[in-house]
């Protein structure tokens, strides 16, 4: 079967996909950790988006990891999205999670620039649960908000600064069309970060993409409501009717 690729979003990492990965026992599943993030907080942050889709690419070569589902989050979905550019014949079906083709976000909480004034002013892990809670709807009363926050806390400044600076220099709508993989767009309709017009742009510029929506979920639904985001998953990638249109 088929891999099953999960990329985290800024100040996330592996930890975060536990409960898919329990959920996808018949996938040879991978969570990577980013430079600067996670498990490779030590290893220092890329300065760009297409510099993490080359190092992920790399990185699942370097496991044997050849032909693969592709699951990206948030920063990780802009990683995704360059990654399938890259090396579209390697993804086999493509979910595009609480993220955007363009990283200058839009109706964020927060701009880049107040978020990248605040962590030097703050520093990193005052930072990293500041920001941690505006993932969920109920913020850092949300159930995950902890665990979540730890794995934040793991960033440096460095790496902080490092993936602001990705994120708002990228764009990939240029790309958006040429997208030929199966593609699953998911939302959380009370999202902070990416407002649904990224959202929508995602759903209406790559062809044949499905959508799904989850109610009372912020930005992080697969700890929000992990029951209805795995069974949103399973049925997109072993509908034998989603088969790529390429």
């Amino acid at each position: 079967m088929t891999s099953l690729v999960f990329v985290h979003g800024l100040m996330g990492g592996s930890q975060q996909w536990a409960q898919q990965q329990e959920a996808f026992p018949d996938f040879d599943s991978v969570a990577l950790d980013l430079p600067g993030f996670g498990r490779n907080a030590q290893i220092k942050a890329l300065t760009s988006i297409s510099d993490f889709a080359d190092w992920a690419l790399g990185e699942l070569s370097s496991r044997g990891v050849q032909r693969f589902n592709l699951i990206g989050h948030s920063m990780g979905g802009m990683v995704a999205q360059e990654m399938i550019e890259h090396a579209p014949e390697r993804v086999d079906r493509l979910v595009l999670y609480g993220t955007g083709a363009t990283g200058v976000l839009p109706g964020r909480f927060e701009t880049i620039a107040t978020s990248k004034d605040r962590v030097q002013a703050e520093g990193a892990s005052a930072t990293a649960r500041r920001i941690a809670a505006t993932w969920f709807l109920h913020k850092d009363q949300a159930p995950a908000y902890e665990s979540c926050a730890q794995i934040a806390q793991l960033s440096g400044i460095e790496a902080i600064l490092a993936g602001l600076d990705a994120m708002n220099g990228w764009s990939g709508t240029a790309y958006l069309p040429h997208i030929k993989t199966k593609t699953l767009v998911i939302w959380g309709d009370h999202d902070r970060t990416y407002p649904w017009k990224q959202t929508e742009e995602l759903w209406r510029s790559i062809e044949g993409a499905c959508l799904a929506v989850l109610p009372g979920c912020a930005h992080a639904p697969h700890l929000e409501k992990s029951v209805l985001f795995n069974a949103i998953l399973e049925n997109f990638l072993t509908d034998s009717e989603n088969t790529s249109v390429r």
